[in-house]
C-alpha cells in the first residue's frame, strides 16, 4: 500500500534519481538479505507447523518413529503454553497515557491522550495487537507497521497500523536495531490485473518475478502463477532523511526521490516496530516458546506413541503357529466361533502366544518428568493456569505460588509495552506531520460524557521562538513522554477496588475531621488513583477547617450582637467538631454480622494474597500491591 499518492507524471526514467540501474542494485541487496535470513525463515516456518499440530514431520527428522506409516501421537502441551501466554498478553492490553515534558504542553498532552486511543480503535488495533502476540509467542517476534495511508478517508489520508508477516521483511544481517540497517525491504505478492489497474505504467511491461520470498505451508493451495512480487524499500540518505521506493521488476511504481517532495517521514525512522520475546544477539528477532519447548514436546510425543503402541500390542494377543500345524486358523481368528477344530494332537509347540512386556511404571514417571520440564521451562505451571500443586492448601501460599509463576508473563508483557510505546511515538509523529486539516473525534470527557472535538497539528509542530537580544532563538518542538498501562482490569480487580473504597468510607477516611490521620495512612499505602484520593481528602479537610473558623467567628459576633443565638451556634459547633466519628458505625458492623450469623471477614493477608495472584500476569499487578 502506498504511503503517499502517485502523481502519474511522465518523465524519462534515465533522468530520474531512481531508475532501472538503481532498482537492480536494490534487488541485489534484497537477495543478499534474503540469503542471510534463511535460517530465521526456516525456524519460523517450522514453528508454524508445530503450532498447527503438524509437528510429526518435524519430529521424524530427528527420529524414526512414525516413518513406517503407523500411529504417531501429537499432544497439545506446547499448544496450551502458547494459548496461555497469548491470554496473559491480551489480559494486559495496553493503553497509552501521554505526558508533557514542559508545562505549556500539558493541554496538548491531555488531548493526545484522548485521541490516540481513538486512532488505535479506528485501526482495529486490538486485533492487530492480538495477531502480533500470536506471532510473538509462536515465532518469538511480533512486528507492527505504522504508516500514513493517503487513500484513507476518501483521500484525506490517515494513519494506518498493521501487523506484518516476518517472512516478507528483510534487513541488514548482524544488526539488532532495524533503524541501523542500511536498507529495509518489505515484499508482497500482488495479482497482475490489480497491479496493472492500480499502476498503469506496468501494463504490458511485467516480466517474470525476479524475487520470491519464503511462505508458510498453507492449508489451502495458493496459486502464484499470475502474481508478481511488489517490493517496498526504505533507506536513509544525507542527514538521516528517510526515503522510499516501491517497484516491481525494473519498473518504479513510486519513489520519494523521483517525486522531489523531500523525505518520506519527518521522524526519519523506518515505520516498523519489532517486539521480540527472547532476544537473540545480532538479530532484531527473538525466539519463541516453540523453539524453547520443542525438545520436551518431542520426547512427550515419542513416549506417548510408544505407550499407545504397547497398549495395542497387549490388547491384541498374537501367536506363533507351526507351518505343519493342524489348527484351523480361520476359526481361531474368528472370536465368534466358540469351537476351533484341530487335526491331531495339540501341544505348546503347535501354537504359542507371543509374550510382550507391558510398560513399566518408571517409563510413566519419565513421561511426567518431561511434561513437568515443559511446564517449568515455559512458565506454564499448574499454579499459573489456576490449579495448585499437591499438598498446598493455604490460600496465601497458593497466591504466592501464582504470583511467582506469573513473573515470566509480566516480563514478556513489559517488553510488549516497550514496543507499544514506540508505536504510539510513531503515531504522534505522523499526527505532527500530516494532521494539517481539522480532524473530528468523539472522546470520553469528565464523568463519562461524550465530547466531540476537532484537532490539528498546529500546536505540536515546530514553534518559532522568535528572537532575543538580536539572536534568533530557533524552533521548539513539543516532545511528549509515553506511559503505558493495562487498559482493562479483570473483574476481581474492579471488585477489590470497590471494596477498598467501601473500607475507606467505613473507616472514616472521607470524614473531614479525620483528614490528617487519613492522609498519613494513605501516604503509606499503594493503590490505583491514590493521588486523587489524597487530594480529595485534603480538600475536604481544608474546607472543614475553614468552616470551623467561620462558625467560631459567627459565635464571637453572636455573643456581642445576638446573645440569643449563642446556645444554638455552640451546639452546631460541638456537633460539627465533636460528633460521633464515622469509625464508630464501621466498628460495629462485624459484630452485627456475627450476631446475624453471617460469614466473618476474611483474613487480611489472605485477601491481599488473592488480589496479587489474580493479577499476576499484568506488569503493574493490576494496580494491586
Amino acid at each position: 500500500m502506498d504511503e503517499l499518492s502517485i502523481t502519474g507524471r511522465e518523465i524519462e526514467p534515465s533522468a530520474l534519481p531512481i531508475g532501472p540501474e538503481q532498482l537492480r542494485k536494490f534487488t541485489e541487496t534484497l537477495h543478499e538479505y534474503h540469503s542471510a535470513k534463511s535460517r530465521t525463515d526456516s525456524r519460523i516456518k517450522s514453528a508454524e507447523q508445530w503450532w498447527k499440530l503438524r509437528n510429526t514431520c518435524e519430529e521424524q527428522k530427528e527420529s524414526f518413529v512414525g516413518k513406517d506409516g503407523g500411529f504417531s501421537s501429537v499432544s497439545g502441551w506446547l499448544h496450551n503454553v502458547i494459548t496461555s501466554k497469548h491470554a496473559d498478553a491480551m489480559e494486559a492490553y495496553p493503553m497509552p497515557n501521554i505526558l508533557p515534558r514542559e508545562q505549556g504542553d500539558r493541554p496538548e498532552a491531555t488531548i493526545l491522550s484522548a485521541i490516540v486511543p481513538v486512532i488505535l480503535r479506528q485501526n482495529d488495533f486490538e486485533a492487530v495487537y492480538s495477531d502480533a502476540m500470536w506471532d510473538k509467542a509462536k515465532y518469538g517476534t511480533g512486528v507492527y507497521k505504522i504508516t500514513w495511508n493517503a487513500s484513507k478517508l476518501n483521500g484525506l489520508g490517515d494513519i494506518d497500523i498493521q501487523e506484518c508477516n516476518l517472512l516478507n521483511l528483510f534487513w541488514e544481517p548482524g544488526i539488532k536495531d532495524i533503524q541501523k540497517s542500511r536498507f529495509f525491504f518489505h515484499t508482497e505478492m500482488m495479482d497482475k490485473d490489480l497491479l496493472e489497474e492500480q499502476y498503469p505504467q506496468t501494463v504490458d511491461k511485467l516480466k517474470s518475478t525476479q524475487f520470491v520470498s519464503s511462505s508458510f505451508l498453507y492449508d489451502d493451495t495458493v496459486d502464484t502463477s499470475n502474481k508478481f512480487t511488489v517490493i517496498d524499500v526504505y533507506y536513509h540518505k544525507q542527514g538521516g532523511e528517510l526515503h522510499y521506493c516501491k517497484y516491481v521488476g525494473d519498473i518504479v511504481l513510486y519513489s520519494t526521490e523521483n517525486e522531489g517532495k523531500g523525505p518520506l517521514y519527518q521522524h526519519g525512522m523506518y515505520p516498523y516496530v519489532f517486539d521480540p520475546l527472547f532476544p537473540i544477539e545480532g538479530s532484531p528477532c527473538g525466539y519463541g516458546y516453540v523453539d524453547l519447548c520443542r525438545n520436551p514436546q518431542t520426547a512427550i510425543d515419542l513416549m506417548n506413541t510408544a505407550f499407545v503402541k504397547n497398549t495395542m500390542v497387549n490388547a491384541t494377543p498374537r501367536f506363533f503357529s507351526r507351518v505343519d500345524g493342524n489348527i484351523n486358523e480361520a476359526e481361531f481368528a474368528d472370536l465368534t466361533k466358540p469351537i476351533v477344530h484341530v487335526n491331531g494332537t495339540l501341544d505348546e509347540m503347535s501354537l504359542r502366544q507371543i509374550e510382550t512386556t507391558p510398560i513399566q511404571s518408571a517409563n510413566f514417571a519419565l513421561l511426567d518428568r518431561m511434561i513437568d520440564e515443559l511446564r517449568q521451562t515455559s512458565g506454564n505451571t499448574e499454579t499459573a493456569t489456576g490449579s495448585t500443586t499437591h499438598g498446598v492448601t493455604a490460600a496465601s501460599a497458593i497466591a504466592a505460588l501464582q504470583e511467582a509463576s506469573g513473573k515470566g508473563s509480566r516480563d514478556a508483557t513489559k517488553g510488549s509495552y516497550r514496543a507499544f510505546e514506540k508505536v504510539v511515538y510513531l503515531v504522534i509523529e505522523l499526527i505532527r506531520q500530516f494532521y494539517e486539516d481539522d480532524r473530528y473525534f468523539r472522546i470520553v470527557g469528565q464523568a463519562g460524557q461524550e465530547v466531540f472535538i476537532s484537532y490539528t497539528n498546529e500546536r505540536i509542530r515546530a514553534q518559532d521562538q522568535g528572537s532575543a537580544f538580536g539572536m534568533d532563538m530557533g524552533f521548539r518542538l513539543p516532545v511528549f513522554d509515553i506511559e503505558v498501562q493495562a487498559e482493562r482490569k479483570n473483574v476481581y480487580s474492579r471488585v477489590s477496588q470497590n471494596e477498598l473504597a467501601l473500607q475507606f468510607y467505613q473507616l472514616g477516611f472521607f470524614s473531614p475531621p479525620n483528614a490528617d490521620p487519613a492522609l498519613a495512612t494513605l501516604q503509606m499505602m499503594d493503590f490505583d488513583n491514590k493521588d486523587e484520593i489524597m487530594t480529595m481528602v485534603q480538600r475536604n479537610g481544608t474546607i472543614f477547617d475553614k468552616l470551623v473558623q467561620y462558625m467560631q467567628l459567627a459565635l464571637a459576633l453572636a455573643q456581642e450582637s445576638h446573645p440569643e443565638m449563642v446556645e444554638g451556634l455552640s451546639q452546631d459547633i460541638m456537633q460539627t467538631t465533636g460528633g460521633q466519628p464515622a469509625t464508630a458505625a464501621a466498628s460495629s458492623t462485624p459484630e452485627v454480622d456475627q450476631q446475624e450469623g453471617l460469614k466473618p471477614p476474611e483474613a487480611t493477608h489472605v485477601t491481599n494474597a488473592r488480589k496479587r495472584s489474580n493479577a499476576a500476569s499484568q506488569p503493574d499487578g493490576g494496580g494491586q500491591k
